[in-house]
This record gives C-alpha cells, structure tokens and sequence, in this order.
C-alpha cells in the first residue's frame, strides 16, 4: 500500500499547452491597438498679457473686447459702442446673441481677427469655454459646419464691477 502512494507521487506534472493561448494573444494585440481610439485634445491658442509691461488701458481698450462678468456680458467695438446682455435669474449667458452681433461685426470687418476676453474672477471655466466658443466660431446654416470669426483671442482678468471706473 505504501508503495502505491509512493508512485502517485512521483508522477510527473504535465506541461501545458499555451500555445492556443499564444496564437489568440498575436491576434487580439495588434487588433485591439489598430481599433483604439486615442485620445484627442482641443487646444486653443491663446494671447496671454505680457507681466514684464503693462499697456496704457486706452491701448487695450481700442480692440473689440468682450467683458465676462457674473451678472453680464459686454461687448466694447473699436468705436466705443458699449452693448449689454444681462444674465436672468437660473439662465446661461446669452451667447448666441453675442455670436450674432460678433457676425454683424465680422461681416463689416472681414480683416479683423482678434478679440480679447476680459474674465471677471470667480467666473466657471466652463462659460469661459463657451464664451471662446462663442467669439472663436459661427455656425455655418445647416450644415452644422463652423467658420473662423475671431481665431486670435486674448485672455485678461477684468476687474470686478465695484472697483470699475
């Protein structure tokens, strides 16, 4: 009885097979890369003002400049035409309006291809999005296609509407 048991124990382990396994792995790698979607990111290029020198306020101002303050948006033209769109109680921002008169805007300046963004502080980077969004692009008509307006856009933080002059 004891010898038997000594038997059992002595045989070997069997090796196994991978090769099935091996043969899926080439297969499945290379397919599982050429079908991956890589990420994609949307960059923007931005202006950024210069620390080293401040430019006079009446430099700055004399671009098309839109305002993004809590309560409003301002649009300020090259002439000094001050348009207002105030934000009503649990509503976004209206930037199609603002969209529409940039269009206006394009349209009789078709050279024209900046615009700077003055951000109040505390504004939600998600409206400052939509607000590049809204001075960057037009929607074409129907096609769902978008067209360069303003392209070059400058970034700067406004100062909160208490301490304007």
């Amino acid at each position: 009885m004891i010898g038997r048991l000594r038997k059992a124990r002595r045989v070997d382990a069997e090796e196994l097979n991978i090769t099935a396994f091996m043969n899926l792995m080439v297969v499945l790698v290379p397919f599982l890369l050429i079908t991956a979607v890589f990420t994609q990111m949307a960059v923007k290029q931005l202006n950024l003002p210069d620390n080293s020198e401040s430019q006079p306020l009446d430099e700055e101002r004399r671009s098309l400049t839109l305002f993004v303050r809590e309560d409003a948006l301002t649009l300020e033209d090259k002439a000094g035409s001050v348009r207002n769109w105030p934000r009503q109680e649990d509503t976004d921002f209206a930037f199609e309006a603002v969209n529409r008169v940039l269009a206006e805007i394009k349209n009789a300046e078709p050279g024209e291809d900046s615009i700077t963004l003055m951000i109040e502080p505390g504004i939600p980077y998600q409206t400052v999005i939509a607000a590049m969004d809204a001075v960057h692009y037009l929607p074409a008509a129907g096609d769902g296609v978008l067209v360069d307006m303003f392209p070059r856009i400058s970034v700067g933080e406004a100062t909160p509407m208490e301490q304007a002059p």
